[in-house]
C-alpha cells in the first residue's frame, strides 16, 4: 500500500484548495485502505459468486459492524443472497453408451446446446435410418457444400436435419464429422435457442474412430441427456442505522466487478486472461459508503434512518439492486430517497468535473443542487435512469442522484487499480454528498417526479429504438420489457412493462445481445412489425421507426 502523503504529492491542487483537518486525513486514509484491499489481486475481480466476491463481503460487513450497522439482510445477517442464472450445464446425470463402452463427456461427446432431454436404450446402425431409432449423421457433406459460403451457419442447418429426422420417427440425432473441415461445435452454455424435439448429440473424431468404425454393424445404445440451469448466487450487503425517524434514505453502490471478464463484458482486447480489479469500479464507491455510514453514525443528522446497501450482480445488468427493490428489507413506503455511488474516484484535478443524475426525480433537488459550486465543475442530468443501480430505485417511485467522476481510459480494464485512484477527490465527493444530506435534513419526504429513461447502456448507439428498458435479469427466450420510455414507439403502440419482445419484422431473437443486433438492421423511417407475449397472449404491434 502506498503512503497517504504519496498521494498528497499528486494532488497539490486540493491542498491549496482545502487544507487536510487530521480527521479528514484519516478517512483518506480509510479510503486508502479500503480501496486497497477490495481492488488486491486476490481477490481476482470480485465477480459476482465468486471467492473474491465472498472476500469481498466478508470485508464490507465486517467494516459495517465496526460502524455500528445493525444487520438488515436474510437471517439478520447483513447479506442478502440472490440467484442468478448463468445459462445452461450438462448434468452429471447424463451419459453415452455405445456397445457398453461409457464415452467421456466433453473428452468424446456431448449433446448441442438446443438438445431436448431425454433418454432411450435401443439398437441401432450408423448406415440405416429406421423409424423409432437413434439415427447417426456424419456431417462432412454439409461442411464441404458449404465451405465457401459466408452465409452458412452449420447450427441452423443442423436444426432442419433434426427436425427432419424428428418426423421421420428418429428418436435420437448423433452428429459426428470426417470431413478435414474443423465444425467448432461446441456446448454453448449461453444459448437460449428453441430445443428440438429428440436428443441431439455431438461425437467427437476420437470417439468415432473408436466406437463407430463399422458403419454396418448393430450398436447398443443407452442414453441419457440431462441439461439444467447453471445457478450461481451473488450477495448484497445491508446494514442499518436506525434513528427511530420516520423515513429512511439509502444509500448504495456496487462492489462486484469483471473478475478474469468471464462474462464477457470487458475491454480488454489482450489474449491472456487478466484479472480486473475495479479500483475505481466500483470500489470506490464502496469505500464512500463505508466512511459515509461512519460519519453518518456519528452526525446529528437523526431526521431519517439511513440503509447502507452494497450491491453484486451491477456489471451483469443491475441483478442485485433489482433483486433488492423486489425483495426489500425495509417498507419502501418510508423510503425517502436513494443516493447511488458508482465511479467516484477518478476526479479530475484539473476540471474538477462532477457528473450527478437524477436531478429531475424530486422538485427538492432544484432547489438544494446548484452547478455553481466553488470547487466542483458539476454537470447535471436529470434522467432517473442510467447504467447503474439507482434505476431499479427510480422504478419504485423513489427519488435517485447518481454521482459519477466519469469514464476514463482504464474503465472495464485490467489496468483499474489502486494506485491510479484520486484519494483526496474522492473525500471531497463524499463531503459534498454528505453537505447535501445535511441540507435536506429537515425537508421530510422528498416527493418524487418522473423523468425521462435514459439507456441502461451508455456506451451503445443504434439509428433506432424501440422505447424499453430491457430486464437484464430476465433469463427466458426474448428480451422483457422492465419498463417503457414516455412519449417512445412502444408506450405509443400499447407495448407494457412485463411484456416479451421476441420478434422484429422478419428478425427473431433470443436475448438482449440478439435484440441489439436486430435493432442496428432498420432505419429511421422503416414500418415494421413487433410480436410480443403478454402472459399466455402473443401480440403483435405495427410500428414505424
Amino acid at each position: 500500500m502506498k503512503n497517504i502523503f504519496y498521494c498528497l504529492l499528486f494532488s497539490t491542487q486540493f491542498v491549496t484548495a482545502q487544507k487536510l483537518k487530521k480527521a479528514d486525513k484519516i478517512i483518506v486514509a480509510n479510503l486508502q485502505t479500503h480501496i486497497s484491499y477490495l481492488a488486491d489481486d486476490k481477490l481476482e475481480g470480485r465477480r459476482t459468486g465468486s471467492s473474491g466476491e465472498k472476500l469481498a463481503y466478508e470485508y464490507i460487513s465486517s467494516e459495517f459492524l465496526k460502524a455500528g450497522l445493525t444487520t438488515h439482510g436474510d437471517k439478520e445477517t447483513f447479506l442478502q443472497e440472490f440467484e442468478i442464472n448463468d445459462g445452461k450445464k450438462i448434468s452429471a446425470a447424463s451419459h453415452l453408451l455405445i456397445n457398453g463402452n461409457d464415452l467421456v463427456i466433453d473428452k468424446e461427446y456431448f449433446p448441442l446446446a438446443f438438445s431436448k432431454n431425454g433418454s432411450l436404450t435401443a439398437v441401432a446402425s450408423i448406415a440405416l435410418h429406421e423409424n423409432g431409432t437413434p439415427w447417426f449423421y456424419d456431417i462432412n457433406e454439409l461442411l464441404e457444400t458449404n465451405k465457401n459460403n459466408p452465409h452458412f451457419d452449420l447450427i441452423d442447418a443442423l436444426k432442419l436435419k433434426v427436425a427432419d429426422a424428428e418426423k421421420k420417427r428418429a428418436t435420437a440425432f448423433l452428429i459426428y464429422n470426417t470431413s478435414a473441415i474443423k465444425d467448432e461445435l461446441q456446448f454453448d452454455a449461453k444459448s437460449k435457442t428453441t430445443l428440438s424435439a429428440i436428443p441431439v448429440i455431438y461425437i467427437t473424431k476420437t470417439a468415432k474412430e473408436k466406437y463407430l468404425k463399422d458403419e454396418t454393424a448393430s450398436l447398443d445404445i443407452q442414453l441419457k441427456i440431462e441439461i439444467i440451469d447453471k445457478i450461481r448466487y451473488g450477495h448484497n450487503v445491508v446494514g442499518y442505522l436506525d434513528n427511530k425517524a420516520p423515513n429512511t434514505i439509502i444509500i448504495g453502490a456496487h462492489y462486484d466487478h469483471l473478475g478474469y471478464g468471464e462474462d464477457h463484458n470487458s475491454l480488454y482486447t489482450g489474449t491472456m486472461p487478466m484479472i480486473h480489479n475495479g479500483a475505481d469500479d466500483n470500489a470506490s464507491g464502496t469505500a464512500a459508503i463505508i466512511e459515509l455510514s461512519k460519519l453518518l453514525k456519528e452526525s446529528k443528522y437523526k431526521n431519517n434512518n439511513y440503509l447502507f446497501i452494497c450491491f453484486s450482480g451491477e456489471e451483469l445488468g443491475l441483478f442485485g439492486s433489482k433483486y433488492f427493490t423486489e425483495h426489500p428489507t425495509i417498507d419502501f413506503a418510508i423510503a425517502n430517497y436513494m443516493i447511488n455511488l458508482d465511479m467516484v474516484g477518478r476526479l479530475n484535478d484539473s476540471t474538477h468535473g462532477l457528473n450527478i443524475g437524477g436531478y429531475g426525480t424530486s422538485p427538492v433537488w432544484g432547489q438544494t443542487l446548484s452547478a455553481s459550486n466553488k470547487f466542483f465543475k458539476i454537470k447535471f442530468d436529470s434522467s432517473g435512469t442510467g447504467p447503474s443501480d439507482h434505476t431499479s430505485f427510480y422504478r419504485k417511485d423513489i427519488p435517485v442522484l447518481f454521482f459519477f467522476t466519469g469514464v476514463h481510459n482504464d474503465y472495464h480494464k485490467p489496468s483499474d487499480d489502486a494506485d491510479k485512484i484520486n484519494y483526496i477527490g474522492e473525500w471531497m465527493v463524499l463531503k459534498y454528498i454528505f453537505k447535501l444530506i445535511e441540507d435536506v435534513n429537515n425537508k421530510g419526504k422528498l416527493s418524487f417526479t418522473k423523468t425521462r429513461e435514459a439507456t441502461l447502456n451508455s456506451k451503445t448507439s443504434f439509428k433506432v429504438s424501440l422505447g424499453i428498458m430491457p430486464d437484464y435479469t430476465y433469463s427466458g427466450n426474448g428480451v422483457k420489457a422492465d419498463g417503457i420510455s414516455e412519449g417512445k414507439i412502444a408506450q405509443k403502440v400499447g407495448i407494457k412493462a412485463g411484456d416479451i419482445i421476441v420478434q422484429l419484422g422478419d428478425y427473431k431473437f433470443t436475448d438482449i445481445q440478439t435484440y441489439m443486433e436486430t435493432l442496428n438492421k432498420f432505419n429511421k423511417g422503416d414500418a415494421t412489425k413487433v410480436k410480443v407475449k403478454r402472459g399466455k397472449e402473443e401480440l403483435i404491434f405495427n410500428i414505424i421507426f
